[in-house]
This record gives structure tokens, C-alpha cells and sequence, in this order.
């Protein structure tokens, strides 16, 4: 067991008592609902940067944690079109062990997900121009369309998937994207000024990042792409995607 995997256990632990981040007394287990989080990656200064946001304190999930832009995916966001799909490495990794029915359609909507929810709580656009409008009737999708643009998925990366733990009231199957900055359409520092979702956005390293108050999933996934960012694209490919869930005696950490 590596370093990273022998935090990750220590940190989603739920029998230490010093990490009762997840608990709600004796929630009833529910099923997770699919989300999407983007991690945009500048590498623009000596030090990769990434954006982070911070969680509305009215929020039951996470209130006042900071966090990267994510949320949970809508039937909508399988039936988009892209003007580049997954790359074929990137698609088969979401397959493996996904809930339910795995297709295609729905590994694209996951990444689709995270795009829409990074342009909804940043105002920040990834894809490519498009020169004409393209309608749907999904007001969501129709805002991000009317910046004349597509969504570009082949860019993107899968590198984690984590569930949240049955003791709580909302769980989430999230999948993790990362993204360079330079796929952002526009100015990359025109950042909306915050939104009912997250609040404080801005550009950080890695290290400042982890001085903020992070769910704890979050540090893991600042530690995986710490050690992702200095790899080749070839290697970074090749590595496994870590998968972390739960059962009744602590934390699993698989691959994908």
C-alpha cells in the first residue's frame, strides 16, 4: 500500500474519532446520486494552480467547506452534442463498474455534468467556438450554447471516483475531471462573482489549497493529482484510476 493509499484510508475512516466529517447520528443508507466535479489546471506560473470555490454556509452537504466546482448529473447532459467525444482510454475507465446499466451515453454525460456545473457556479466556458447558437430545450445547457460554443470532451481526464459514505443523508458517486486551463474560453481570471452555489473563487497551488478548511475527500484528491500533474500525458494515462467507497467496516480503496 502506497503512501497516498494509506492516508486515504486513515482519513475516510469512519471508527476514528477525529474524523466524524461524514456521520449523521443514524442516517438511513440511500443511493447515491451520479455527480461530476472539473479541476481546471493552470500551468501558466512555477506552480500548477487550480480553481476552488467556497461552499454556501446554508448548504446541508459541505456548508463552508472549499471545494472544486461539481454537482450532480442531469438526465439532460447525456443527450448534448459534442464537438469531440471522450477519448477512447478516458471512456473505458468510466465503464468499469459504473451503477446500473454502463453505455456510453452515459459516461459522456458525466463529463458533460461537469462542465455545465463548472460554467454555472464560475461563469468560466470549456469547449470550443461554434459559430452558430445551438438551441435545446434545457435552460441550463441553452445559457452555457449561448456563448457560441461546444462542449469539447477530448481534453478531459478521469483520475478518481469516490462514493460517499452510507451514513449520511445525501451520498454522491462522483467522478473526478481534470482539464488544462487553456481549454477555457475566454479570460481565464473573469470569474463570476460567486453564486448561490459557491462562494470565494479563486485560483490556488496545490499547497495553498490544503491550508483551506477541504472535505476530507478532497485532500486525497489534491494528493492523487499532486502526484498525476508531474507525469508525461503517456503515463498519466496509463495510471489507474483510484476508486474509494464504503462498507460496514471502513473504507475500500479499488482501481478503475
Amino acid at each position: 500500500m502506497s503512501n497516498n493509499e494509506q492516508a486515504a484510508k486513515a482519513v475516510f475512516d469512519p471508527k476514528n474519532s477525529r474524523n466524524q466529517e461524514y456521520r449523521e447520528g443514524k442516517a438511513p443508507a440511500v443511493r447515491p446520486k451520479e455527480a461530476a466535479t472539473l479541476i481546471l489546471v493552470r500551468r501558466d506560473g512555477p506552480k500548477p494552480q487550480v480553481l476552488m470555490g467556497k461552499r454556501h454556509a446554508g448548504h446541508k452537504f459541505m456548508p463552508n467547506k472549499f471545494v472544486f466546482p461539481g454537482g450532480r448529473v442531469d438526465p439532460a447532459d447525456s443527450r448534448i452534442a459534442v464537438s469531440e467525444d471522450l477519448r477512447k482510454p478516458v471512456k473505458e475507465k468510466l465503464l468499469k463498474k459504473m451503477r446500473g446499466t454502463p453505455s456510453e451515453a452515459r459516461a459522456r454525460g458525466m463529463a458533460l455534468a461537469a462542465i455545465r456545473e463548472t460554467f454555472e457556479e464560475t461563469g468560466l466556458i470549456v469547449g470550443k467556438p461554434c459559430p452558430e447558437i445551438r438551441r435545446t430545450k434545457n435552460p441550463d445547457w441553452q445559457s452555457y450554447f449561448d456563448q457560441k460554443v461546444l462542449p469539447a470532451l477530448g481534453a478531459m481526464d478521469f483520475f478518481f471516483r469516490a462514493i460517499t459514505p452510507p451514513y449520511r443523508t445525501k451520498r454522491f458517486d462522483t467522478r473526478f475531471f481534470t482539464v488544462d486551463a487553456e481549454h477555457i474560453q475566454g479570460d481565464m481570471h473573469d470569474i463570476a462573482g460567486g453564486s448561490d452555489e459557491l462562494l470565494e473563487v479563486h485560483w490556488l497551488t496545490l499547497d495553498d489549497a490544503r491550508g483551506l478548511d477541504l472535505p476530507n475527500i478532497t485532500r486525497v484528491v489534491l494528493d492523487e493529482l499532486d502526484e498525476r500533474l508531474v507525469l508525461s500525458t503517456q503515463a498519466a494515462a496509463k495510471r489507474p484510476v483510484p476508486f474509494v467507497y464504503f462498507r460496514q467496516a471502513g473504507p475500500i480503496r479499488e482501481t478503475l
